[in-house]
């Protein structure tokens, strides 16, 4: 299915000075690509990559504590209609589109709750006329009301990070609030300079320090027994999971589960129990990541069009396939490779 590419009511979240004029359509039904240089490429992406105003952006809790006072790890997110509303403003509603499969997996046994059921999986393919297009998959348990829509939601903006926008998000790893009775958030955060639009196009940029702010970690509980021989209650094993845990959103799903299984062979982190292999997998997550970036670098000089080539050759259908270090390390070459040589 192909839906209409709408507006939403946030449609100022895009400075004016900030939108680009968009490729010119030679018909309503079928917009002919026109052929754009890679500095007004570069420009567009530039321009996709600016952050959300604050103002549409919402925090979700992803975890909560067990005992004590309760509190929650929060994460800014952004509905999907701000994705729309931003494509619409960069290259006008008739200089994109968006194609969804979905399909349903066989039931299967749910670890949490022992629960068999299926699974619903969308797969969005994006394309920006005179650009190219990226896909991306979206997936929910089919148990939910809303599968389908979480599902497209989902993989929408993954296909939508591929090309720069709301890829500024996957830097935060959640933030810890206090939570009111019905477990929402008493407060938000405030977001750091870098992720509004005035900071970013300052030159800010997201550090590791500044995406682990100081209360990045849940507070820890009192605790008035004598410690135990370690010297205290956080163990070595606990951190290097927590570390672990925190790459999941920057590596990505597919990224991250898959080092998981290739260098240890579980899913979960906490199913790892020994130390060595725990750090084990932590160096590969964080070579990982310093591979990301360089594959930003890289696309930020070569354009999301190159991205598309390498994928094809190593036959992979988008970049939510790459599980594995081996596989992100010949995309980043591959890519760099590409580069015009300085004489």
């Amino acid at each position: 299915m192909k839906p209409t590419n709408g507006h939403a009511d946030a449609a100022a979240n895009v400075p004016a000075t900030a939108v680009l004029q968009p490729p010119p359509a030679s018909s309503t039904n079928a917009p002919k690509a026109t052929q754009l240089t890679a500095t007004e490429i570069k420009g567009m992406i530039g321009t996709l990559e600016v952050p959300f105003a604050p103002s549409v952006i919402e925090w979700r809790v992803t975890n909560t504590t067990k005992d004590g006072p309760p509190r929650g790890q929060v994460v800014p997110y952004a509905d999907q209609r701000a994705y729309t509303d931003r494509l619409n403003a960069v290259f006008s509603p008739a200089g994109w589109t968006r194609n969804y499969v979905i399909h349903t997996s066989a039931n299967f046994q749910r670890d949490k709750d022992q629960k068999t059921v299926a699974k619903v999986f969308v797969t969005c393919e994006l394309t920006i006329f005179g650009i190219g297009s990226h896909s991306a998959t979206g997936e929910e348990w089919a148990d939910n009301d809303n599968a389908g829509t979480a599902a497209e939601a989902q993989a929408f903006k993954r296909a939508c990070a591929c090309l720069g926008l709301g890829r500024y998000l996957y830097y935060f790893s959640g933030i810890w609030v206090d939570l009111d009775g019905r477990k929402r958030p008493k407060s938000v955060p405030k977001l750091p300079a870098w992720a509004t639009p005035e900071g970013w196009k300052a030159g800010l940029r997201p550090t590791q320090a500044e995406c682990e702010s100081p209360n990045s970690q849940p507070q820890p509980k009192a605790n008035h027994e004598r410690p135990s021989g370690n010297g205290g209650n956080v163990t070595p094993d606990a951190t290097l999971v927590s570390q672990i845990e925190a790459l999941a959103e920057p590596l990505g799903r597919g990224l991250y589960r898959g080092l998981l299984k290739t260098v240890a062979h579980v899913w979960k982190p906490t199913q790892i129990a020994d130390p060595a292999l725990l750090k084990k997998v932590l160096e590969h997550m964080q070579a990982a990541e310093r591979g990301l970036r360089r594959l930003d670098q890289a696309l930020n000089r070569g354009g999301p069009e190159a991205l598309s080539d390498v994928l094809r050759s190593l036959q992979l259908r988008s970049f939510d396939q790459v599980q594995s270090l081996e596989t992100l390390k010949k995309i980043v070459l591959a890519l760099e490779a590409k580069q015009p040589t300085k004489s």
